[in-house]
């Protein structure tokens, strides 16, 4: 028989069995889709040697007026500015005490120090500085003392302890000599309050799953809720905004601190600033129009009151104004709608509002409204305040049963891999998932945790110029697209930012690991798959063009199987290499043919790469079958 040419629909289909899917791709790791046909990803690499604290879930670049390139980087921990290949620590002050409101006790033979402050508001993991401390007479010098601290334990609301450390981090312990309390010019700084690395399940009537607990009773106030620590951030020309969602906003002053990376400070204690708002869940900088817009706030007559449904923005072109008169454009709207806004996805034309219920826009009109809302559809849902991601007019965003696209109107994504997906997908944790902008290759990946893991592990991709679905395992918190950056930068769950789409190998690791890419087909069968078939020739079709080891090598596997439901036949299973020669110019070189044998109704093919240095791209393959009758 001729030899008989293996070609595949682009993009992976687990909406259906393996047989059904004939023709099509069923499974995958770390691949995409180029002009239709499957290559490894890019491999990605440190983006510098240092790390932050915390588990980072923002990150926002911007290039001031003197040209340096800036990256801001919120943890549930930390605020950071980097520049270089350093992290600056910009974390906001919630509060600085009196000299001599603290005052510290040490036991000889211990490194923990307990420290007595009146109603001090912290809670364990919180950050304070301490200055102007005397020492306690022994190993706990006035050096020990006057550094950051984070906290270990909370006693009761007028204490707390922390481990002594020397200026090198190695812990200090305590002699019997140390008998004071740091003298009466103790200050205490603490930045704000630390937030969790996970949600946290409710309390109350209602919270939790069907038939969790005894009827008539409440979920135990052991489960309280709390959720995961998110930032919002935005550029009001080189300075910067920041939210902490739920909490206050502040402001970086890039010309007044670009150098001694001061701290970040509250929008209402600007110099000039009126009425500004204390609480929100968003902030972000129309581009169009150069208002600053917070979303889910308090009211300008209520201040430290959320309203989580409420919309503030300032006067145009200013971060200070925000009391509405009849000569300047701030002011505000409310939504009809929902019970909150989890979400605010700017466009080229207009603002998408999302609440838990329902879709708005948002546009410009100017004065005397400056800004007017429309509600666009009901019963719409998003994954969580992260998940929605712009392509210039077109919104994309993953909804707690569906993916969505919004381009005028409001449209469920046909989505070939939905249940593999959404049946095993930790929806406790559906906060964290966030979507990513990867417009080099026309994607939108979304990251979410998985049903056994409490952290993100996976992600899907859209491509939206092929309108296809592809997959994987890997483990990021944060994604930010190219841009004033030469490659999107990720943050991973190691502390570590990465450049994406750089080299061919995991970066992670000195020296860096190979990268497990495969691509593996549905099954394939002869007519209605009611007679065996005899595979005896595999010609292989794989370009290395990229790869950079002198011999890269990928793996091609064919399996068969008798029946549909049945297992693959591992005996009669041929695994092939396919290598190159080694070449001092860039020529494709293939290895001819391959001679195996293979017997089945059906069979799969499998090609991947777990060697570094590899660059792989599979073409058309081709098999030599044969019928070889009924039993």
């Amino acid at each position: 028989m001729p030899l008989q040419k293996l070609q595949f629909r682009p993009g992976v289909n687990r909406e259906t069995t393996s047989y059904t899917n004939e023709g099509g791709w069923f499974d995958c790791e770390k691949v995409r889709f180029r002009s239709g046909v499957p290559e490894k990803i890019g491999g990605w690499t440190k983006n510098s040697p240092n790390t932050f604290l915390g588990t980072c879930r923002a990150l926002h670049s911007w290039v001031d007026l003197d040209g340096d390139l800036r990256t801001g980087l919120g943890t549930h921990l930390k605020y950071y500015i980097k520049e270089g290949q350093t992290y600056y620590d910009v974390t906001p002050v919630r509060s600085t005490t009196s000299a001599g409101d603290v005052t510290f006790s040490a036991t000889n033979g211990s490194s923990t120090i307990t420290a007595t402050d009146s109603s001090h508001g912290a809670v364990v993991g919180d950050f304070v500085t301490f200055s102007g401390a005397a020492t306690l007479g022994g190993l706990i010098t006035a050096d020990v003392l006057n550094q950051e601290y984070q906290i270990v334990s909370v006693p009761t609301a007028n204490t707390f302890t922390f481990t002594a450390k020397d200026t090198s981090d190695a812990e200090v312990t305590a002699n019997s000599s140390d008998s004071g309390n740091g003298g009466s010019s103790v200050v205490g700084t603490y930045q704000i309050n630390i937030g969790l690395d996970s949600t946290v399940l409710g309390t109350g009537w209602g919270a939790g799953t069907w038939g969790r607990g005894t009827w008539n009773s409440a979920v135990s106030l052991s489960d309280i809720t709390k959720v995961l620590r998110l930032w919002s951030h935005d550029n009001f020309g080189e300075d910067l905004l920041i939210n902490v969602r739920d909490g206050n906003i502040f402001y970086w002053d890039t010309s007044a601190n670009g150098d001694s990376y001061a701290r970040a400070i509250a929008l209402s204690t600007v110099s000039g600033a009126v009425s500004a708002p204390t609480v929100a869940k968003q902030v972000l900088v129309s581009d169009r129009d150069r208002h600053v817009i917070v979303f889910g706030c308090d009211p300008e007559d209520n201040e430290g009151t959320q309203d989580p449904l409420l919309i503030r923005f300032s006067d145009q072109e200013t971060v200070t104004t925000w009391n509405s008169t009849a000569t300047n454009t701030a002011g505000s709207l409310r939504l009809g709608s929902g019970s909150e806004i989890i979400s605010a996805v700017e466009t080229r034309q207009q603002i998408l509002v999302f609440t838990d219920v329902s879709l708005h826009a948002m546009q410009f009109l100017g004065p005397p409204f400056t800004y007017g809302i429309n509600l666009i559809s009901e019963n719409t849902t998003i994954m969580g305040p992260l998940a929605a991601k712009a392509v210039d007019d077109l919104v994309f965003w993953m909804g707690i049963e569906d993916f969505y696209v919004y381009d005028g109107r409001v449209q469920k994504l046909p989505c070939s891999v939905k249940a593999y997906v959404f049946n095993d997908f930790n929806i406790l944790q559906k906060e964290k998932v966030f979507g990513a902008l990867n417009s080099a290759f026309d994607e939108i990946w979304w990251f979410y945790p998985s049903a056994d893991s409490e952290t993100i592990d996976r992600y899907v991709v859209y491509n939206y110029v092929q309108k296809i679905w592809y997959y994987g395992t890997m483990a990021r918190t944060a994604w930010l697209d190219r841009g004033i950056t030469n490659n999107p930068i990720a943050a991973g769950t190691d502390n570590f930012l990465y450049d994406h789409e750089n080299g061919l190998d995991d970066g992670s690791t000195s020296p860096a690991s190979a990268i497990t890419s495969y691509i593996e087909s549905s099954q394939i069968d002869i007519g209605d798959g009611d007679g065996f078939v005899f595979i005896k020739r595999l010609v292989p079709d794989v370009t290395f063009d990229g790869s950079s080891s002198t011999a890269p090598t990928a793996s091609f596997t064919l399996k068969a199987r008798s029946f549909p439901g049945g297992a693959y036949d591992n005996s009669d299973a041929n695994s092939i290499t396919q290598s190159t020669k080694a070449s001092t110019t860039t020529v494709e070189q293939f290895t001819n043919q391959v001679h195996v044998r293979l017997r089945g109704r059906s069979f799969a093919l499998r090609v991947g790469s777990d060697e570094t240095e590899v660059k792989w791209r599979l073409g058309s393959p081709r098999v030599d079958i044969r019928q070889d009758g009924r039993r």
